[in-house]
């Protein structure tokens, strides 16, 4: 299948602001681009990229004083399948684990493991490692959390989550994937689009949050949030947690005026339809 998908967001500044933004699908998915993104700044300044330490890329640009609207569209191919799953994958112990996995074990901004870590043991420290058990955290973490976007709050952490019992699917994310790291199961933060492919539409469409965790020598996806498998993510970002890897970083007061986002199946665009 072929997805399309893009953001319009509308800032303004009182001065002159340094933005550095996160919007763009992961290099890994490169060679699944079908029309390449497009991105445009109204007004027009200019912009340059890099790569994060996770590999992201990431944009810069100094936005004028006033408002400023950020634009990308893409397409891309998807085997239309859902979440890879591979039940009777075991936990790796961390004396085997990658160097690279360490970091998705420890403490981050919103992911106090040591807050969590005696709660994590007591709910799951029984089951069988493995897949299962990381199942069990996220049936866990979607109950335990009421989804309400009136209640976001951008300072929640997974211990103020976990306690206040309420939040957004950045909260289920961070609850969970601290859980895993306190289990010594690695786990990163995803942002990224998730459209509404093969479940009920529902409006107005946002960036979506979920986890990865590392099983069997592979990283796979977990949702807390939705907790079943979806159709048709699409990366935009890892990290350790929402503070790595914020859609955009003001280095300076902001509005946000407007905020759309759009993640929706298309006819193959080679067939010029």
């Amino acid at each position: 299948m072929f997805i399309r998908y893009g953001y319009e967001i509308t800032l303004n500044c009182a001065q002159p602001t340094a933005l550095v933004c996160l919007l763009s699908v992961t290099a890994d998915r490169d060679a699944d681009i079908r029309v390449p993104e497009t991105t445009f700044t109204n007004p027009s300044v200019p912009t340059t990229v890099y790569h994060d330490l996770f590999g992201n890329l990431c944009r810069r640009m100094v936005a004028p004083a006033g408002d400023i609207t950020i634009w990308g569209d893409a397409t891309i191919e998807d085997s239309g399948l859902v979440d890879r799953a591979n039940f009777a994958a075991r936990e790796i112990p961390v004396t085997d684990l990658p160097d690279s996995c360490l970091v998705y074990l420890m403490g981050s901004r919103y992911c106090e493991t040591d807050k969590l870590s005696q709660t994590a043991w007591d709910l799951f420290g029984h089951l069988p490692p493995g897949w299962a058990r990381v199942q069990a955290v996220c049936d866990f973490v979607h109950k335990h959390i009421r989804f309400d976007y009136m209640q976001a709050r951008s300072t929640r952490t997974a211990f103020e989550a976990y306690n206040e019992g309420i939040g957004v699917c950045r909260d289920y994310a961070h609850l969970a994937l601290t859980l895993c790291r306190c289990l010594n199961i690695p786990a990163r933060y995803i942002n990224g689009h998730l459209g509404d492919i093969g479940v009920p539409v529902v409006n107005p469409m946002d960036f979506s949050a979920w986890i990865e965790v590392f099983l069997e020598g592979e990283w796979y996806t977990f949702d807390p949030r939705n907790n079943k498998p979806r159709i048709g993510r699409i990366i935009v970002a890892r990290g350790r947690d929402a503070a790595d890897i914020p859609l955009i970083n003001s280095f300076g007061p902001h509005l946000l005026k407007s905020f759309r986002v759009w993640t929706y199946e298309v006819p193959d665009p080679r067939l010029g339809q």
